[in-house]
């Protein structure tokens, strides 16, 4: 084997026969060469076409302009195709799009990878980030749940707690997901401060009924009540009692 040449990149383009959805992209193999758009515009013509150095512009923000904190996010524009003349290029497209998906993929492919479940991965926090710690993992597991819903997050959750399964690739997406992310910690973090608060009647209530679109609440905002993420995760709560 060529010095230069990506093991992860030759496996995944040898998956890509014809086409291969991968999160929101549809990927396209061309006579020469490859092609990437969104996958609601399978059947789309007059498309934007984007050249390499226009992508990241294009997966910051959302169509409605917000900004996109969690590339893995189900609200990536539409509207647009990618040329990719080779596999290199492909790569570059798709890890701008999903950073680190295809050597992510190919680990857990081959059997290289091992998810990092959540009590490793607070273990190691420390400061504010501690308390993350604290949650049992009767509580930890509707946090999980509702802060990776696929309402929010594309990638097939590998990592996870005492009682709680993994993704499947169908419920999501073939993009693995090896260890919690920020936006979890975080909202972990948020949820115990929740606990606490229980007792003590400080905590804020939630409308239920506000809509998940509403642009004035930011993706990341656990303070708001009324956070998309925070509202799933009274639901999440209720199913387990």
């Amino acid at each position: 084997m060529n010095a230069f040449e990506n093991p992860a990149l030759k496996a995944f383009a040898a998956q890509l026969e014809r086409e291969l959805i991968f999160g929101e992209v549809l990927l396209h193999r061309l006579e020469h060469g490859f092609e990437l758009r969104h996958v609601a515009d399978r059947d789309s013509e007059n498309l934007r076409l984007i050249s390499e150095n226009q992508i990241r512009a294009l997966v910051q923000f959302t169509a409605n302009g917000e900004f996109r904190p969690l590339k893995s996010a189900p609200n990536l524009q539409s509207g647009w195709r990618i040329p990719a003349s080779n596999e290199p290029q492909l790569e570059s497209a798709l890890n701008t799009i999903y950073p680190g998906a295809i050597a992510d993929w190919f680990a857990v492919r081959f059997s290289q990878a091992r998810p990092t479940d959540y009590r490793e991965f607070t273990n190691r926090q420390t400061g504010m980030y501690r308390t993350t710690t604290m949650l049992t993992d009767e509580q930890a597991a509707p946090v999980i749940r509702a802060c990776c819903h696929k309402k929010f997050c594309l990638k097939q959750r590998l990592w996870t707690v005492s009682g709680l399964r993994a993704d499947l690739s169908e419920e999501k997406s073939l993009i693995p997901c090896l260890e919690p992310c920020a936006i979890l910690l975080e909202f972990a973090r948020k949820a115990m401060r929740l606990e606490q608060q229980k007792d003590s009647k400080k905590a804020e209530p939630i409308n239920m009924e506000a809509s998940e679109t509403n642009p004035e609440i930011r993706e990341a905002d656990f303070e708001n009540p009324n956070n998309p993420r925070r509202r799933q995760l009274e639901i999440e709560k209720s199913k387990t009692g």
